[in-house]
């Protein structure tokens, strides 16, 4: 059962990496996906995350405090506007623009009802 979820920490934690760079796959929540795989599977592997120079502050905001940092909640609102307008732009149908509004606007009162690290 290790392995697997070492499997899923790792793939996680890949596309968490890949994300760091493309502004529409979320980073942090696959890097907190990553920590509790690898939690159960590498407490070495699990220890690094939580420590690392970059994604470790972020994780741990949100296992202590449920918090999300300001510019965290900046990016991701405008990710996510980015991602509606193109939709808009490419003429969607209606019913999915419906939905995708529904759907960023919940994300986006989740994000922002979090509190600021």
């Amino acid at each position: 059962m290790r392995a697997l979820w070492l499997i899923a920490g790792l793939m996680s934690f890949t596309l968490g990496l890949v994300g760091a760079f493309l502004p529409l796959l979320p980073t942090v929540p696959l890097m907190l996906l990553a920590t509790f795989c690898f939690s159960k599977s590498s407490e070495r592997l699990h220890s690094w995350l939580i420590n690392h120079p970059r994604f470790g502050p972020a994780i741990s905001d949100w296992n202590d405090h449920g918090a999300i940092s300001p510019l965290a909640k900046k990016l991701a609102t405008i990710s996510i506007a980015a991602a509606f307008t193109v939709s808009l732009i490419l003429g969607v149908k209606t019913f999915v623009i419906v939905i995708q509004a529904i759907v960023l606007g919940g994300v986006l009162v989740f994000i922002w009802t979090r509190p600021n690290s």
